[in-house]
């Protein structure tokens, strides 16, 4: 285990924290997007770069003129701007967070930040609504030499590289299986894996690689969902149809990957995360809880005779005390990935979760949609058709 620990520490001390105070002389620009009333300012992805000591925010857009007069008030920000293209020319910006939670407007968003000679982004999650408007902002990005960040911030968790090396040192035996699910509350289904099922598939991406191949079908109200069940989704999600999904995906080193959604399933939220099923052990991640993973010893197919009990896993190892008190603040209010997006625009390096793990995400969600579109045929990546499947149904 001491390599182990070993291995933990380091991840830990790579998006260690100093002292937060004043913006030092070298610090970067920053400025952050949100729309009341369309997504508003996300989860707090304007605030934080007031918080880092090599970034300063010098301006916010919001085209919502009462929403705009209450963030400034909020942000004790006196720059202000209704039109977030105005106000890169006139900021000449080295950091955009792209704030509102409906992802219909991001791309055009991150694609003007590009155009302005931003550095880098930081995107809400999810990325984008259709794996076109990824490719798109890929190329740019590539283009001009701008690093995006996704706001999955469950994956820059100081605990996850961790449960990944335990995965790949046997702790739990031969890795079997992958089950992620949903919130499962009132927007369970096409909504739940969209909203929600992102930040899933995201750390099951990281954890086994990417996809290779979905089947999928998509429920209304217990049968399958019919072109005629197809409507505007909320949160700008673009079509969707179903109250209910059950996918199904082979990842690239041949562990198959599940997430279910049903609507009010009466979990209240507890199977939100990952089970990693191995021949000798299970271990929980649950996204956005405290500890993040648990270890359950064992063969889980195997009836125990005694009591057993999950042991927490942190960055520390497997049962030891969580070494950092900054850990709610870091993860929660983005301190890692927002250090992790600086530390990348001045190593000339791609963020931990960067755009194409962002179209990843995206596209395992629309390859849900085209399965089911193909009478849950299996559907190989990258997918043939860039749209939402839906569009098509």
């Amino acid at each position: 285990m001491q390599r182990r620990h070993f291995l933990a520490a380091t991840a830990a001390a790579s998006l260690a924290t100093p002292a937060l105070g004043q913006a030092n002389s070298d610090s970067l620009k920053a400025v952050a997007i949100g729309h009341t009333g369309r997504g508003n300012f996300g989860h707090g992805l304007d605030s934080i770069w007031q918080r880092l000591p090599d970034t300063e925010l010098i301006a916010i857009a919001d085209a919502n003129p009462d929403g705009l007069q209450a963030a400034k008030k909020r942000l004790q920000v006196d720059r202000g701007y209704d039109d977030y293209r105005k106000m890169f020319d006139e900021t000449q910006p080295d950091i955009v967070a792209v704030c509102p939670r409906h992802a219909d407007q991001h791309h055009d968003m991150a694609m003007a930040a590009i155009q302005s000679g931003a550095r880098g982004i930081y995107i809400e999650k999810f990325f984008v609504a259709t794996p076109a408007e990824a490719d798109s902002l890929i190329a740019a990005s590539q283009k001009h030499n701008v690093k995006i960040a996704i706001a999955h911030r469950n994956r820059y968790h100081p605990t996850l590289p961790f449960v990944r090396e335990l995965i790949q040192t046997g702790e739990i035996g031969r890795l079997l299986e992958i089950r992620g699910r949903g919130k499962g509350d009132r927007r369970g289904g096409v909504e739940d894996l969209w909203v929600l099922g992102t930040h899933v598939l995201n750390v099951a991406n990281f954890l086994v690689g990417d996809p290779i191949s979905c089947s999928a079908s998509l429920m209304q109200d217990g049968r399958l969902a019919e072109p005629s069940d197809v409507h505007e989704g909320p949160e700008g999600l673009g079509l969707m149809a179903g109250n209910a999904v059950h996918a199904r995906y082979q990842m690239s080193n041949g562990i198959i990957t599940t997430f279910d959604s049903v609507a009010n399933d009466g979990t209240e939220n507890a199977g939100f995360g990952l089970r990693l099923i191995g021949s000798k052990g299970t271990i929980a991640i649950h996204i956005d809880k405290s500890p993040l993973a648990y270890l359950l010893p064992g063969n889980p197919f195997r009836t125990p005779t005694e009591p057993t009990a999950w042991i927490p896993i942190t960055a520390a190892g497997i049962g030891k005390p969580e070494p950092r008190k900054d850990l709610r603040q870091m993860v929660e209010h983005h301190g890692f990935p927002a250090r992790d997006l600086v530390a990348a625009i001045r190593e000339d390096r791609q963020p931990l979760c960067d755009a194409v793990q962002g179209r990843t995400t995206v596209e395992m969600v629309c390859a849900a949609l085209e399965s089911h579109r193909q009478n849950g045929a299996l559907v190989p990546f990258p997918l043939k058709h860039r749209d939402n499947p839906l569009s098509r149904f």
